[in-house]
């Protein structure tokens, strides 16, 4: 993995995200993530998390080189998020996200679907987190990516109406810049905030010229596109030991392919969130 990811910044990626599944739980997470950070063309790494591990591992993420932490997080209270989960680790994960505000790390976002009847009524305590602490809470719109969780389309709560219900409890919201490296993510600040607030609107908006955002799974596999459901086996090219440059071009090949996917795709696909790692 970390050889694919040495040719991938041949072909020009510069940011790289651990994410899962869990991370947390793969054997030789921290050792995987200090190869990556020797690599060259590497300028940035950062790690998503459901937070389960996170105060345990915390200093060792930042020790072998992880700049950024996401933590996906549904809800502030304990038993909902014994509900939501299956498991009773609200206390774990919340320290967990204190320990990555002492060690300083250079963002920790948590990342927030509001959905009707489930979580909706929390969304200004979310909001309210980013006057107090030097976190970045974002709304992601619940995007259905199969016939089993269409089912849930009624639950869908629109970003601008997200937006209007913080704004209706604590004032307006002041746009921020986006960074090249934010892809669809919208930013803005609360009137002398500490944090920050962020809308991914990916159900109410086709942001598909503007994700930059590149996949490549456990097995080996590039996703141009993680809704088209079409891959590049990178994996078999390491295998047969195919020189770096003909690699390289096959990864180029994939990266330039993105742009021919779009949204729509995704009617036509079964997409497992859980079974598409990387």
């Amino acid at each position: 993995m970390a050889r694919i990811v040495e040719l991938f910044t041949k072909a020009g990626i510069k940011k790289v995200r651990i994410t899962g599944g869990e991370p947390l739980i793969k054997k030789g997470i921290i050792d995987l993530i200090k190869m990556i950070k020797k690599i060259d063309g590497v300028a940035e790494m950062s790690l998503t998390t459901n937070g389960v591990y996170l105060k345990e591992f915390a200093s060792r993420l930042k020790d072998a080189g992880i700049n950024k932490i996401n933590v996906s997080i549904d809800t502030l209270k304990k038993d909902r998020f014994k509900h939501i989960t299956g498991y009773d680790c609200f206390d774990k994960v919340w320290q967990g996200i204190r320990e990555t505000l002492t060690l300083r790390f250079e963002s920790v976002k948590l990342n927030v679907i509001a959905m009707k009847g489930i979580n909706e009524e929390e969304i200004p305590d979310f909001a309210k987190i980013t006057l107090d602490l030097p976190l970045t809470v974002r709304f992601i719109e619940f995007f259905p990516t199969n016939s089993r969780s269409m089912k849930l389309g009624s639950c869908l709560i629109k970003n601008c109406d997200v937006k209007k219900e913080i704004q209706t409890h604590f004032g307006e919201m002041t746009a921020i810049s986006n960074g090249i490296k934010d892809g669809p993510a919208q930013y803005y600040k609360l009137n002398n905030s500490k944090g920050s607030i962020g809308f991914i609107n990916s159900s109410t908006e086709n942001f598909c010229t503007n994700c930059n955002r590149i996949r490549i799974n456990c097995a080996g596999e590039i996703s141009p596109c993680l809704f088209s459901g079409y891959r590049y086996n990178v994996k078999s090219l390491l295998k047969n030991n195919e020189p770096d440059d003909k690699i390289v071009e096959y990864i180029q090949k994939a990266l330039e392919s993105k742009s021919k996917y779009t949204k729509e795709i995704i009617t036509k696909r079964e997409i497992e969130m859980s079974s598409v790692g990387g």
